[in-house]
């Protein structure tokens, strides 16, 4: 699936490039699984998804000035290293993963990707792992 900017995930954009306005708590992002099965929309907010619980899940932080930005392509991107989660056995409540989401310091959703699979852990050593990549493009006007 995409990758889907949410709208209040722009906004917070918008305020970092042109008002150098980061959010309360710092400039790093906060990468999580979510278990329910949603996709993602543009005004999709974090409460749309449920975060990942037990079998050893914790979420990732993702520090600001890590990201490798590739620009002068179109599209330009932003990536993070690859993400590895490695379980101790089964989550607690809904135990199978979808996807995975960014929020920043203050809990806004930036961006949510719905894998084209499922995963559920189930014992000790399971892995899942996620590249985060962001692409702005020059676009094609409709």
């Amino acid at each position: 699936m995409a990758i889907v900017l949410a709208d209040v995930g722009a906004d917070v954009f918008l305020k970092i490039i042109f008002n150098d306005s980061w959010p309360a708590g710092g400039k790093n992002l906060t990468l999580k699984l979510y278990t329910n099965n949603y996709t993602p929309l543009d005004t999709s907010v974090a409460g749309d998804l449920s975060e990942a619980a037990g079998g050893g899940y914790a979420a990732k932080t993702l520090s600001n000035g890590s990201w490798t930005v590739s620009v002068g392509s179109d599209p330009s991107d932003a990536a993070y290293a690859e993400q590895t989660w490695t379980f101790t056995g089964a989550l607690t409540g809904t135990a199978t993963i979808y996807g995975w989401f960014i929020v920043d310091a203050a809990g806004v959703l930036i961006m949510a990707e719905k894998f084209d699979y499922s995963l559920t852990p189930a014992k000790n050593g399971d892995q899942l792992r996620a590249t985060p990549k962001f692409q702005l493009s020059k676009g094609t006007p409709t």
